[in-house]
């Protein structure tokens, strides 16, 4: 466990109050909110590792100068936040976890079922974003891109004969292209996407062999055009390839607003 302390409660900076318009209320962070930024900096920067057991509440109330009840309301944002799992009890305590993307999907997906956003819309944004990544993978790709590219291609071509197998399969392969481009931003902005999309997928869309076939073989040609460096085609082809896939959204499903309430 580390033994990093934690710091003390960041004050508000004159430079930021100074900067807040004249005439608009200027609101002060409770204690709670300050004691749950001071934590939160801690984990997103590495000082307190995931699983790892935060102070005792006896010395984090001595560290920060207040009560258990504001300690815990503290606590209470960072669970919302997915930063820490509290449990109680004699063996209880609070621990860090990796700040997760499903975290931020769920509540991009919120976001997006309030602005009444359809599935269809969802599956567009997706296929631009992850057309703008091979795009840019054709424009730069290297050598050790096109052989990992031909690997994944050949799993796929081994599990043809297993659905399960290969879309799973197929999915590293989507998984891969994104890899590649070495752009975590966009890593992390087609990962939720494709949370949302998976959280709204209804019943019958699983994929035939059929389309794993038609879907293998766009993958193939998608290679063929990466290792052409013909980005504007390949950016076409996985556009097209993507929009046109019923696996997530069906045609009849596109125009649905997202119901991902449970």
């Amino acid at each position: 466990m580390s033994q990093a302390a934690p710091a003390s409660i960041p004050e508000p900076s004159a430079p930021t109050a100074m900067r807040t318009p004249v005439g608009r209320p200027v609101r002060t962070p409770k204690t709670a909110e300050l004691i749950a930024r001071s934590l939160r900096r801690q984990i997103v920067r590495g000082e307190l590792a995931p699983d790892e057991a935060l102070p005792s509440e006896s010395a984090l109330m001595e560290e920060f100068g207040v009560s258990r009840p504001t300690l815990r309301e503290a606590y209470r944002v960072l669970e919302s936040e997915g930063l820490i799992t509290v449990r109680r009890g004699a063996r209880g305590g609070a621990r860090v976890s990796a700040p997760d993307p499903e975290v931020a999907a769920r509540y991009v997906g919120l976001v997006l079922e309030y602005r009444r956003t359809t599935a269809g819309d969802v599956r567009d944004g997706a296929a631009m974003l992850a057309g703008a990544c091979v795009r840019s993978l054709a424009e730069r790709r290297r050598a050790v891109d096109l052989r990992r590219l031909e690997k994944a291609l050949a799993a796929e071509q081994e599990a043809l004969t297993d659905p399960a197998a290969c879309a799973a399969a197929q999915e590293d392969f989507h998984a891969l292209v994104v890899e590649l481009t070495g752009n975590r931003t966009m890593d992390l902005l087609i990962g939720m996407v494709h949370s949302v999309l998976t959280s709204c997928a209804g019943e019958g869309t699983a994929s035939t062999p059929a389309r794993l076939r038609k879907a293998h073989r766009a993958h193939s040609r998608l290679v063929e055009l990466i290792a052409d460096r013909d980005a504007e085609e390949a950016e076409h082809l996985w556009s097209r390839h993507l929009v046109g896939g019923e696996d997530t959204v069906k045609p009849a499903d596109a125009k649905a607003v997202l119901d991902l309430m449970d």
